[in-house]
């Protein structure tokens, strides 16, 4: 099996217990935790062409992470 990159322990290392303690928790970060993982993972199958797309809804996939990315860590940092 494959290395996934990008992963939310590995993007924020330092706050992986929080991140469990919040899936736990908030209902909220739950959903945009599993959303990121989700939207994460398809942008892994088409950077290594598993599951390849067009280079438009890859770009829109990797924004849509950021996007994620930055309301996951408003929510760790708050």
């Amino acid at each position: 099996m494959s290395h996934t990159p990008h992963e939310l322990h590995e993007e924020f290392p330092d706050k992986a217990e929080q991140i469990q303690e919040l899936k736990q928790s908030d209902a909220h970060f739950a959903r945009l935790a599993d959303e990121y993982h989700e939207v994460n993972r398809a942008v892994h199958r088409a950077e290594t062409n598993v599951e390849p797309i067009e280079e438009l809804a890859e770009v829109e996939l990797r924004k849509q992470r950021a996007m994620l990315k930055d309301q996951i860590w408003g929510l760790l940092s708050a």
